[in-house]
């Protein structure tokens, strides 16, 4: 394939033409990447010192393309019935989060010439990130027929899927996308995080890899494909990653933390084995009951107990199950058949919740517990929070996105929930291997955020 002219292509005058802009993409995902930079660059210099008259809006492109998002946008707004140019501001626009601006901005592209399809694909994706799930499926249904050869399509049906909570259905449209185009760079980025999220590491770094084999590069696939490799062991890979982060956003802090994170690994001592299996046990309890296939009277039975994930199991007996209203002999065999299957057993981790009790309320940080556990072995919340604060308590700690090195010591010391984090105190937190108080700030940090503190904090 012939290199592109890119030069020749941002000297152009007129309206920027769609076959332009392909050039350009690939010019910026090929090996000419250094050369486009340079070129884009040279006439960024010369739009803002108020030479290259005319060129305004193929220096907003570039800037685009370059992932410079707040210059493409003030450049982009001469767009005028530049068909291409309105197609790339909506583009940028919806990369600063301005979703309604994005949809008015698809609907004038394609008023303007641009791929009219391509545009309603991209005008939905708007619509769905406003959360007008309902309407943004309508729209995907205006596209007409030819919508159905488009990866983008499957994509953005897989988005609606995921966000209405069909795990499935949104990772069938995802492979879907990634079949009709394997660098969809988008589907590739959700179909990582779903296997990530069910500890199918492997296959998440691939993809994460896949979607990251070409320019532009997302900040958010660099950032979690970091954390799997430190997940791995593989410091030096996760190093380049945040240090790619942080060429682009110098300021960015999860980049920097994870950095000195990783930087202090070679004055630790690391039982990778351990840690990694515990790390994936920790996954696994931690996956909610809904996940697997129950009959509707376990289902029931199990919410009305407020059990709602694998650990929860391995911290109540089979008698408390069985005091359950309408849980029979047939309800436990099969609870007690998917713990099997995963290697769990009910009740495992009993003891280690009654150890857990006598920690005992916490004070200043608001911890949940009011002095012991309500039937079955969970948590008594104290009975002045409201069902917003105790639904908060109960969420996972892996909600926090805390380094590999908290993960860690999050799953030696069994804690599943903010309501368990909370009831321990920084000196427990500090006693256990490897755990250092970079890490301790860290969760301090995130626990603030929530307005939550530490026992004793």
């Amino acid at each position: 394939m012939e290199p592109v002219n890119i030069r020749a292509i941002l000297s152009n005058k007129g309206h920027v033409t769609a076959d332009e802009l392909a050039q350009m993409r690939r010019a910026i995902a090929s090996d000419q990447v250094v050369q486009a930079r340079v070129e884009i660059d040279a006439l960024l210099r010369d739009v803002e010192g108020g030479g290259a008259a005319g060129s305004t809006v193929r220096a907003g492109i570039g800037a685009y393309l370059l992932g410079q998002h707040a210059i493409a946008e003030r450049l982009l707004a001469s767009a005028g019935d530049d068909g291409t140019a309105l197609y790339v501001l909506a583009l940028t626009l919806l990369s600063l989060n301005k979703y309604e601006e994005a949809e008015e901005k698809f609907t004038a592209a394609a008023k303007a010439g641009y791929d009219p399809v391509e545009c309603t694909l991209k005008r939905a994706g708007a619509q769905r990130q406003q959360g007008k799930l309902d309407l943004a499926e309508a729209t995907l249904k205006q596209a007409g027929p030819e919508r159905a050869s488009r990866a983008d399509y499957s994509y953005q049906m897989g988005c609606i899927f995921s966000d209405r909570g069909d795990t499935y259905g949104a990772i069938e449209h995802f492979e879907r996308a990634v079949d009709m185009d394997s660098h969809h760079a988008q589907a590739l980025f959700r179909l990582a995080g779903e296997n990530a999220r069910y500890g199918n590491d492997n296959e998440a770094i691939r993809l994460y890899e896949q979607a990251l084999s070409r320019p532009p590069y997302h900040l958010g696939a660099l950032m979690n494909l970091g954390l799997l490799y430190e997940d791995k062991g593989n410091y030096s890979a996760a190093a380049f990653c945040f240090r790619r982060v942080l060429a682009y956003d110098p300021t960015h802090e999860r980049a920097k933390m994870y950095m000195q994170d990783i930087e202090a690994t070679s004055e630790m001592y690391y039982d990778d084995d351990m840690a990694r299996n515990e790390a994936r046990l920790a996954q696994l309890l931690s996956r909610p009951v809904t996940d697997f296939e129950l009959s509707v009277r376990s289902r029931n039975c199990l919410a009305s107990m407020n059990i709602v994930s694998l650990g929860d199991l391995t911290k109540i007996t089979e008698n408390d199950l069985l005091e359950g209203k309408n849980f029979g002999e047939t309800s436990l065999v099969e609870i007690r058949d998917l713990m099997v299957a995963h290697g769990l057993s009910i009740g495992q981790n009993l003891q280690q919740t009654k150890a857990k009790d006598s920690y005992g309320a916490g004070g200043s940080g608001g911890a949940p517990v009011s002095g012991g556990t309500a039937a079955g072995g969970f948590p008594a919340f104290a009975p002045d929070l409201s069902p917003q604060e105790q639904a908060m308590l109960s969420r996972p700690v892996s909600d926090l996105n805390l380094s590999v090195r908290a993960r860690k010591c999050m799953a030696r010391l069994a804690i599943a929930t903010l309501a368990e984090l909370v009831q321990r105190s920084p000196d427990e937190l500090l006693a256990t291997k490897n755990f250092g108080v970079t890490s301790l700030n860290e969760i301090r940090q995130q626990l603030g955020e929530m307005q939550l503190k530490l026992r004793n904090d």
